[in-house]
């Protein structure tokens, strides 16, 4: 199979929009001023080292699971679609720990940049998309959270507090489009 360029702009824009690095942007100015600061490169690096690890060591967890990744696609697709729902309705359905105080690297990395969101819609796109697509995609995202953490600042003020609510609800009916897809591909399979 040939590698597809519309594919990786459609991946890329899946995982930009599960990560919602820009909706986590008043969470990371929050942190970063109460922490006095935020490791960027380490984040981003933890960040990544998850997303790529998730991508090929998802499959043969879900062997010892008993699990295949069809099934996985159509769980994760309802969780992306209770995702989109939450960006778009501005309800949280998924908890978080509200203790800044207690935020280091690992709670950036993984809760807030390679979340359980991340991570299920790497394996449900494994499902639709070829490997080496989904990595070019993480990579992608990688650089867009290095450089939005380097420059927390002025992305905020650039935004504003509208701006940011508007970016948030539009990548939210993404994602609901994104799990429709991711579904309806999927849950036929599983049929027999």
């Amino acid at each position: 199979m040939q590698f597809s360029y519309k594919d990786l702009l459609t991946v890329t824009f899946t995982l930009f929009a599960i990560i919602d690095i820009i909706g986590s942007i008043p969470i990371l100015i929050s942190i970063k001023n109460k922490a006095g600061g935020i490791r960027e490169l380490r984040v981003t690096v933890i960040a990544g080292v998850l997303m790529i690890l998730f991508l090929f060591m998802g499959g043969p967890i879900l062997d010892i699971l008993g699990l295949d990744v069809k099934s996985f696609a159509v769980a994760g697709s309802i969780v992306i679609f209770i995702l989109g729902l939450e960006m778009v309705l501005g309800v949280e359905f998924f908890k978080s720990d509200d203790d800044v105080k207690a935020a280091t690297i690992v709670p950036l990395a993984f809760p807030l940049i390679a979340g359980s969101g991340t991570l299920t819609t790497i394996m449900s796109l494994k499902a639709n998309y070829q490997i080496q697509v989904i990595l070019a995609a993480i990579v992608i995202n990688l650089l867009i959270i290095y450089i939005v953490l380097k420059s927390l600042n002025g992305v905020s003020r650039l935004l504003g507090p509208s701006g940011l609510t508007a970016i948030r609800k539009f990548f939210g009916v993404i994602l609901l489009a994104i799990s429709v897809k991711i579904f309806a591909t999927n849950a036929a399979g599983l049929i027999h």
